[in-house]
């Protein structure tokens, strides 16, 4: 093991990933982070290429992702909860969104205190095309798996992102 990947180890090899309390991280586990931070790198890249381009902030964009990926329209609450930003730090970011014309604010139900808020859809086409060049990457890469490999790939995601998503879970 190279020094690298013992401070890695020490980082969080302990926590995550290891057999028993003490025991060495799974090398598997290490090329895994090792992929999952320069993965993280490239999106960030871009993300804070995009929230240049658009007079945004980089946690404009996370609050646009979650708009856009939300199963359930959004609330400035709900949104709140999920980036884990104060109740003014979501307005100021909820103002800026709005005023780029990123979103708008609908008040949908008999409580015209609720306010939902959408993804425009001139907006969406915007990030389409800014991000056009991933969707290409993406399948690309895609072509080069079996439908198989590939539903693998989606179920650790999708469990990884549950773990990460589960709030405090990694705050021990």
């Amino acid at each position: 093991m190279d020094s690298r990947q013992a401070d890695e180890g020490r980082a969080g090899g302990d926590r995550v990933g290891s057999r028993s309390e003490g025991a060495a991280p799974h090398p598997d586990l290490l090329a895994l982070a090792v992929q999952l931070r320069r993965l993280n790198g490239e999106v960030n890249r871009l993300v804070h290429g995009f929230a240049a381009d658009q007079g945004l902030h980089p946690t404009d964009v996370q609050a646009l992702s979650a708009i856009l990926d939300s199963p359930v329209p959004l609330t400035p609450s709900l949104l709140r909860q999920h980036l884990g930003l104060t109740s003014g730090a979501v307005s100021a970011c909820v103002d800026r969104l709005e005023r780029a014309g990123h979103i708008t604010r609908v008040r949908e139900s008999a409580d015209r205190r609720v306010v939902h808020l959408h993804y425009v859809p001139g907006a969406q086409a915007r990030a389409r095309s800014y991000f056009g060049p991933l969707a290409s990457a993406t399948e690309r890469v895609r072509r080069g798996f079996s439908d198989g490999e590939l539903a693998v790939v989606l179920r650790f995601l999708d469990h990884l992102n549950e773990e990460l998503g589960e709030p405090g879970r990694l705050r021990t």
